[in-house]
């Protein structure tokens, strides 16, 4: 499933859903202070510097993004350039939230013709993990390729819903390519400051080791993330590249491959620089960064995984890494740094760096792209990464045992004893109904 492109009644409607959720969530307080602040921007600096730079500058002097954008990409990244370096956390991590996300996805699908979801979408609370489980149909046989997907957000907004269609068309494009039952366990991890570091962390590596347990073994998994999200799977990866296990036991614990967009692979470094195209800004990331890190040294290569200039080889997965990157975001030369290491390592190492390319430009693109072309060029080559490293049609089907046939919906309870609802027609594996912990 793969929807047409943001129109201007989906920012409207999204601004609704938007609203009262900031009030809520925020205060009428903060919400009334920001508001203030940002009127000027809106008023006066935005349509000023939009004008002069889209239409009285000479094309040669334009930033990379502007000779590239439209009109309604344009003015869009302004105003989000805008919120990360001014707009406070608090009211920043409503926009992607799940009470603002999810209604926005479903009227997207109404709007295209969906009365109900095309796809399975299950929430999982198991022993302190939480996430998106998707799949395209109820088959009770196992996916032949799961994406295991850490959002990003600056470790401080963010959520699994926010990501839901860039997943599912993810999804889609997998199916088209060949796969027969792709899926994505999408992480909905511990956010900043309600916990700092090693907690996403652990998450993250419990996730893993539950989405494993049902697989397995690794072999159908790829792992992903954007960002943050990409920064956490590389600290997971270069944490089990440095345990001391048998080599039968550690291989089967690797996942196939690595596909990450835009990783923060350097929390807090003067190689993050500002450009006059993307939307991060270097400053702001780094208060994001320092937060992230609590009481621990931004030296600590685990969580600054671009640090690290051994073990890229022993802790690759076992098809390698690929890396998809915009040249003009703020991390590229950080992540050009990152490549080199791992190269000079011995991993191997794919990278596809777009000319003129913003910060996570996949994501951005599948949003905000103006054709059908131009929103696909990113999950494109995501795609054609698994495919060509993964193959098609790989691992064993076996079949899961299904539950016992229910007339009514369920409710089960979630890790706060609150009743949480289980259609009759889940498809979430049974393993991960177990009592066994995985947060160990």
């Amino acid at each position: 499933m793969i929807l047409g492109p943001i129109s201007l009644i989906d920012c409207a409607v999204f601004v609704f859903f938007l609203i009262p959720q900031v009030l809520y969530q925020a205060g009428l307080g903060l919400t009334l202070v920001t508001l203030i602040k940002v009127l000027p921007f809106l008023i006066l600096q935005l349509p000023y510097q939009f004008m002069q730079e889209r239409y009285l500058t000479g094309r040669d002097e334009q930033s990379p993004f502007v000779q590239r954008a439209t009109v309604f990409q344009d003015i869009v990244i302004r105003c989000v350039r805008y919120a990360f370096a001014h707009m406070p956390v608090k009211i920043g991590r409503v926009f992607f939230s799940k009470q603002v996300a999810y209604p926005f996805f479903r009227f997207r699908l109404l709007r295209h013709g969906h009365r109900s979801e095309p796809v399975s979408v299950e929430e999982v609370h198991q022993n302190g993990i939480r996430g998106l489980w998707i799949t395209g149909n109820e088959s009770a046989e196992k996916p032949d390729v799961v994406v295991y997907y850490c959002h990003g957000g600056g470790f401080s907004m963010g959520s699994a819903y926010f990501y839901l269609e860039f997943l599912i068309a993810w999804m889609t494009r997998l199916r088209e390519r060949g796969f027969k039952n792709p899926a994505v366990f999408a992480l909905e991890y511990t956010l900043v400051p309600d916990a700092v570091w090693p907690q996403q962390f652990v998450e993250t590596y419990a996730g893993y080791k539950l989405l494993i347990d049902y697989m397995g073994d690794a072999s159908r998994i790829c792992v992903s993330g954007d960002s943050a999200g990409a920064t956490l799977i590389l600290s997971r990866l270069l944490h089990h590249g440095s345990y001391d296990e048998e080599p039968f036991v550690y291989e089967a614990r690797k996942p196939a491959l690595a596909v990450l967009i835009s990783p923060w692979t350097h929390l807090i470094s003067p190689l993050n620089r500002n450009t006059a195209s993307d939307y991060l800004d270097a400053n702001a990331l780094e208060l994001y960064g320092a937060q992230y890190l609590g009481a621990e040294s931004a030296r600590n290569a685990l969580i600054s995984p671009g640090l690290t200039e051994g073990r890229w080889k022993l802790a690759s997965p076992t098809k390698g890494y690929c890396i998809v990157y915009g040249a003009e975001e703020v991390f590229a030369p950080a992540i050009g740094e990152t490549m080199r290491h791992m190269k000079n390592d011995g991993a191997r190492v794919e990278t596809r760096c777009e000319p003129g390319g913003i910060h996570a430009w996949p994501v951005v693109n599948l949003f905000l792209g103006s054709s059908r072309e131009d929103r696909l060029k990113g999950l494109d080559q995501l795609t054609e990464m698994v495919v060509e490293r993964m193959g098609v049609g790989g691992g064993v089907q076996e079949q899961v045992s299904e539950p016992p046939k229910q007339k009514k919906n369920m409710t089960r309870k979630d890790d706060g004893g609150k009743e949480a609802y289980l259609s009759p027609k889940t498809t979430w594996p049974e393993k991960w109904k177990n009592s066994e912990s995985y947060a160990g």
